[in-house]
């Protein structure tokens, strides 16, 4: 049975803006009346340009042009030195964001951080996971346990294979009458069956009938010690099973005609005997009593095959298997 970054700004030294020259002071003409010639025309008085100086002294006008050169050169000192240092941290600022951008850029390639900015992890210490070379073994095969008797050690009985009072197929319900178990096989059989069971070492012969709406089966199970038996019992069956009457149940498939069907699965074949209950001969056209032969059929099919595969699961969880 087969089963399926921001653009930076370039910036320098700051611009220069234009300083005014310090005008040179004006040259005055001592004439020899202690007047002055060439003097403006009278204006507005103009301010001292050195307060503080002795009145009556004659200033050096050399001397205060060499200070104010000296000035202005010590003020352009400073200021150049203070763009050199301007450019000197506008260069430093930029550098920073050069590394920064690359950094960036370098994060976007590789994915960026993890999660937690930590670095990205190196090989670890934790050793590799190994895995077994060897394929586990599969699991047991159910028809392995009912194809011979050594290995088919399941308790074996009449309510075993047909449990309870009443079975459904198919939405069909039947109601379960008498049943039987003999280690006698030729004793419960009908024509040339028991000879044949016999001949091929059957050990017991396990039957069950159930009714329906005036249709009655008898289905019987006969068990071989091997699935060969089995089959060769099947392919020279005669005859068929006796009809079992009881419980409820009363005669049928005596001096008429009935339906017989015999098939095997492992060391067992199970055999069916269905008929009407009031002695009507079964014609081809009888659908009821066809369905009941094949629902009761599939039925002990069914159970021989879970019986195998009750003992394959078992097998498969035993410590040791």
């Amino acid at each position: 049975m087969s089963f399926g970054g921001p653009q930076w700004p370039q910036q320098g030294p700051e611009q220069q803006q234009p300083y005014g020259q310090t005008p040179p002071p004006q040259q005055w003409q001592s004439g020899p009346q202690g007047g002055f010639q060439g003097a403006p025309q009278p204006g507005p008085p103009q301010p001292n340009p050195f307060p503080g100086a002795q009145a009556g002294h004659t200033p050096d006008w050399g001397a205060l042009a060499d200070a104010s050169a000296a000035r202005n050169k010590r003020r352009r000192g400073l200021f150049i030195g203070g763009g050199v240092l301007a450019v000197l941290a506008v260069g430093a600022v930029v550098a920073t964001a050069v590394v920064l951008t690359n950094k960036s850029n370098d994060q976007a390639a590789t994915g960026g951080p993890g999660p937690t900015g930590s670095a990205a992890p190196t090989d670890s210490a934790s050793p590799a996971p190994t895995f077994s070379s060897v394929a586990p073994l599969p699991p047991p095969n159910p028809m392995d346990f009912i194809s011979d008797a050594k290995k088919d050690k399941a308790p074996l009985s009449a309510e075993g294979l047909f449990p309870g009072k009443k079975l459904t197929m198919n939405a069909r319900p039947y109601q379960k009458g008498a049943t039987s178990s003999t280690t006698d096989c030729a004793a419960v059989t009908q024509g040339g069956l028991g000879s044949v069971l016999k001949a091929n070492g059957c050990t017991r012969v396990i039957r069950a009938t159930y009714v329906k709406d005036g249709v009655a089966v008898t289905v019987g199970v006969a068990v071989f010690p091997t699935d060969d038996q089995a089959l060769k019992a099947k392919k020279q069956a005669s005859g068929g099973i006796a009809p079992l009457a009881g419980a409820g149940v009363g005669d049928f498939c005596h001096a008429t005609v009935c339906l017989r069907r015999t098939n095997s699965i492992g060391r067992y074949v199970y055999l069916t005997q269905t008929g009407f209950t009031n002695g009507t001969k079964v014609t081809k056209g009888d659908k009821a009593v066809f369905q009941t032969a094949d629902d009761l059929g599939t039925f002990a099919f069914n159970q021989i095959y879970a019986r195998g595969r009750a003992q394959a699961s078992a097998a498969a969880g035993a410590p040791g298997e």
